[in-house]
Parts: structure tokens; sequence; C-alpha cells
């Protein structure tokens, strides 16, 4: 397990050459503007129901003695649950809606890898793909949601609430590295097949996912690279890892 989510960290590795090298740029701008979008209206919601989640909390201390600080804390714990709620909805949202735009970006990059132009893929039209996107975040985001809650209950716990901080931020990475391991895997499995693919390979999704959510703690620059750079990286392990468990159904793989 740690070996592949160090895999999937070094994975990132090079990856904004590749994207240079192969001409990508131009298939993240419409993901690009959906990022900064999403990024936007969830930031703004978030900045505004952290201090109301706060003091609904707070209402739970019928005393006055320790009510100021123990109000503080209850906002405090309303805008980590605000941000991890708005992690989870921005990055299903992202992955669902830019389907159909990574698909081709890890295509290219599998014929890099691979050296093969014309592969024996499944075929799939842009509405497949966004279908697809879709059908996986959703299904991603309620099982997300129903792990992810139970685990902010526990920040109430001293002590306990440091280690449910480093859970939910695994957790996050998770689901985070498995959307963008299914932009690969979407051309050469069905859909529980994926989830199965996944699931053999979390570690790699953890690596993956672990780099994306840390992009989003830079300013800006982040949601306008998080895509480029954690896609990229993404297909880089996920073909080498169809290429290592043989099925990518081709000859001559120079991986």
């Amino acid at each position: 397990m740690i070996n592949n989510i160090l895999k999937g960290i070094k994975a990132y590795t090079g990856t904004f050459e590749l994207i240079s090298k192969l001409k990508l740029w131009k298939y993240f701008a419409v993901p690009i503007a959906i990022s900064v979008f999403t990024a936007l209206i969830i930031g703004l919601s978030a900045y505004g129901l952290s201090d109301n989640i706060g003091r609904f909390i707070a209402n739970i201390w019928p005393w006055d003695w320790g009510k100021v600080t123990f109000t503080s804390i209850s906002t405090f714990i309303g805008g980590i649950v605000v941000l991890a709620i708005g992690l989870i909805l921005y990055k299903h949202i992202i992955m669902a809606l830019s389907a159909p735009f990574m698909s081709p970006v890890s295509e290219k990059i599998e014929a890099h890898l691979t050296g093969i132009e014309k592969h024996k893929h499944r075929k799939t039209s842009f509405k497949n793909q966004l279908w697809r996107g879709i059908r996986i975040n959703i299904r991603n985001l309620g099982k997300e949601l129903l792990i992810t809650i139970p685990i902010l209950l526990l920040k109430f716990i001293p002590v306990v609430n440091i280690f449910s901080t480093v859970l939910l931020f695994l957790i996050q990475a998770y689901y985070a590295g498995f959307g963008n391991m299914d932009y690969t895997l979407e051309r050469h499995f069905k859909y529980r097949e994926s989830i199965q693919f996944v699931r053999k390979y979390r570690g790699i999704a953890i690596g993956n996912g672990i780099v994306f959510i840390l992009f989003l703690f830079i300013p800006v620059i982040g949601v306008i690279l998080v895509l480029p750079m954690s896609v990229t990286a993404s297909s880089l392990n996920t073909v080498k890892l169809l290429k290592d468990d043989n099925m990518l159904h081709q000859n001559n793989v120079v991986v």
C-alpha cells in the first residue's frame, strides 16, 4: 500500500513537461474554466456558511460560562465541516463535467507510452463519457459523504480529532484519485470492472489524490493546474498498471 501511494505521488514528476511535449494544454481549457468557476462558487458559499454553522453548533451549549470559548471552537469546526464538504462537492463536480475532455488527454498519453496510435478500445462518445463521469462521481460522492460525516463527528473528541483529520484527508485523496484513474479505465473496462480495478490499486489512487488535494490549498494556481497535473500523473500510472496486468490487449508495448 505505502509503495503504491509513493508511486501515485512520484508520477507527478515531469507531468508539466509531458503536457507541453504532447501539446495537451488545449484540452484543459474547458476543464480549467469549470474548475475555477466551481471553486469560486463553493468558496463564496463556504465563507458565508461557516459562521452560521458555528453559531448553530454553539446553541448546544446551554450555560453562560465558557460560551465564548465554545462558540469559537464551534465556528472553527463549522469551517472544517464546510471546507470538507466543499472539497468533496468541488472535486466530484469538476471530475464529472470534465470527463469528455480528459478522456482524449488520457488516450494520447497512452499512445505516447505504448507507441501504438490505434487501439482496440471500447467505443465511447462525448455523451457516453459525460454520463460515465457523472455516474462514477455520483456513486463516489454518496459513498464519500457516508464515510465523511461520521469522521467529522469525531472532531468533537479531543486527541481523536487529530487522527480523524488525517483519515478525512486520505478518504478525500482516495476518491480524487479514483476519478482521475477512471479517465483511462473507461476505455478498457465497464463501470463495475473499473471499480474493482481501482480497489485493487487503491494505494495508487490515494497517492494521486494526495497531491490533488494539496494543489487545492495553493491560491488561484491550484484550481488551474490541479486537473492537468493530476490527470496526466494518473494516466501515466494507470496505463502502466494495465500493461503490467496484460490488460492493454496490444502487442509490442514499450512502457
